[in-house]
């Protein structure tokens, strides 16, 4: 089970968890007319380093003419966070008519120790009345900062402690960094001549 902390009042932090964020979808325009699809997810957690959250309060909270605003955030980066007995059905984003994987006892028990890379398990305490959420470190977008903070009132729900927000930023930078190998299993085609 993880800690949470009260909400900063000043600022979005870093492992704040909200609800129904929505993601921009697909972006069409025809005959003059833009068409902006967007998804909306149950529950996502900001992902964005404490350190750049803060400078870009402090940078938006200054009035000075003089400030230089070029370490102001354009975006934050969100990871949603999925129901896990849909993710172990492979269920989890069957609104979005995708299909998945279930997962079998043996790898489920790697995806709630989180030793399974690309998943992060949480439980959150009774007060939050969250159900058990998996983050899929796969899946991660970013989210205009000024329409966070527009519905943070609203929409937040929770934040995660700091010493375990900071394990789940390293979980997630380990996956984004691994590299891509070939399987050394499969037969190379041979070239043309």
């Amino acid at each position: 089970m993880i800690n949470v902390k009260p909400k900063c009042e000043s600022h979005v932090q870093q492992g704040e968890v909200f609800r129904d964020i929505y993601m921009i979808g697909d972006v069409t325009e025809e005959q003059g007319i833009l068409e902006v699809g967007r998804i909306s997810f149950p529950y996502v957690m900001v992902l964005t380093q404490e350190c750049d959250l803060e400078e870009d309060f402090r940078l938006r909270s200054t009035n000075s003419a003089e400030t230089k605003l070029d370490k102001l955030l354009l975006s934050v980066l969100v990871a949603p966070l999925y129901n896990a007995d849909h993710l172990k059905k492979g269920t989890h984003l069957s609104e979005l008519d995708i299909n998945g994987d279930s997962i079998d006892s043996k790898r489920w028990n790697h995806v709630t120790n989180n030793v399974m890379p690309r998943f992060h398990y949480l439980e959150f305490p009774k007060i939050t009345k969250l159900i058990p959420l998996v983050i899929d470190f796969k899946h991660y977008f970013s989210v205009n900062i000024e329409y966070l903070k527009r519905v943070r009132e609203e929409r937040y729900i929770t934040t995660v402690a700091e010493l375990f927000r900071e394990r789940i930023s390293q979980r997630f930078a380990n996956y984004l960094s691994r590299i891509g190998l070939p399987d050394a299993n499969k037969k190379k085609p041979l070239p043309n001549k």
